[in-house]
């Protein structure tokens, strides 16, 4: 009997399950990372997505592509496609991806290789899976979240995509969280290993990093010196998570905000960019 994939609407994660038989929970919500829901699960069909959801999509950079839902779902992810002459690379997903958004990805050429940070990030990877082939990389100590799709490639801390993007693996938020440096725009797709605050402009104004962002878990020491230790090769002058984009968040200001966690007792506020320039 096939499978039938549900996706849970307070967090958007999808997982595969049985026609006659909805999930009795969310992997994702019952993580101490995150928050419960309300009042109670709620599940729906591919078919019922596709039904509520449309995709939109915009260029953030050159080359560099964002897909999100109207109206938000789950959490509100963000899909990031990178456009290459060598082979197109997805990082992340969006949590659903109507067939016109899936025409427009086939149009700039497919995708060739797909990735993605942590289960936060995931979204609807299993439709881009199903629907282009790509190879998908995952680090090995991420593999364990991913029911709803296939890894093909397992891999260890550190691994080319493509020409100029490397995944580094940085742990702390999730096991086996990667961040991916493009080289050529010099941005970091960072999952949630920073947390970045925007004003009503869309301008960054604070950065935080966290171990569990509703419950305000901070990351330890041991953490925040393996996000400092890798960030520190990345030069970077933009950074990209699963639901921001923030242009000028550079790696100083990175190192700053970790120097400060380290310091003392580490916490999860936002710091003001000001501060760490």
């Amino acid at each position: 009997m096939p499978l039938t994939r549900y996706a849970c609407t307070h967090c958007g994660t999808w997982q595969p399950g049985f026609p006659r038989e909805r999930p009795t929970g969310c992997p994702t919500c019952m993580d101490v990372r995150n928050a419960l829901p309300r009042d109670g699960w709620e599940f729906q069909t591919a078919g019922q997505a596709s039904e509520r959801l449309s995709t939109r999509w915009e260029e953030a950079l050159p080359g560099i592509w964002g897909f999100t839902c109207t109206p938000p779902f789950g959490l509100g992810s963000t899909g990031w496609l990178l456009r290459r002459p060598e082979g197109n690379v997805g990082f992340e997903g969006a949590p659903w991806y109507s067939r016109p958004a899936l025409e427009f990805i086939e149009v700039m050429g497919g995708l060739q290789v797909l990735s993605a940070s942590h289960p936060h990030g995931f979204g609807a990877l299993w439709q881009l899976q199903e629907h282009f082939d790509p190879l998908l990389v995952l680090h090995r100590d991420a593999v364990q979240f991913s029911k709803a799709f296939q890894v093909r490639w397992p891999v260890d801390d550190e691994h080319e995509l493509a020409p100029d993007l490397t995944l580094h693996c940085v742990g702390g938020h999730y096991e086996g969280q990667t961040v991916l440096y493009d080289a050529r725009t010099r941005s970091l797709f960072c999952g949630d290993a920073l947390k970045v605050d925007l004003n009503a402009r869309g301008r960054p104004t604070g950065l935080s990093c966290h171990k569990g962002f509703h419950y305000a878990i901070p990351l330890s020491h041991g953490e925040l010196r393996r996000y400092r230790a890798v960030l520190k090769q990345l030069p970077f002058e933009n950074v990209f998570t699963p639901f921001e984009f923030a242009r000028g968040v550079t790696r100083e200001h990175a190192l700053a905000l970790f120097d400060r966690l380290l310091s003392g007792m580490p916490h999860t506020r936002p710091l003001p960019l000001e501060e760490l320039s």
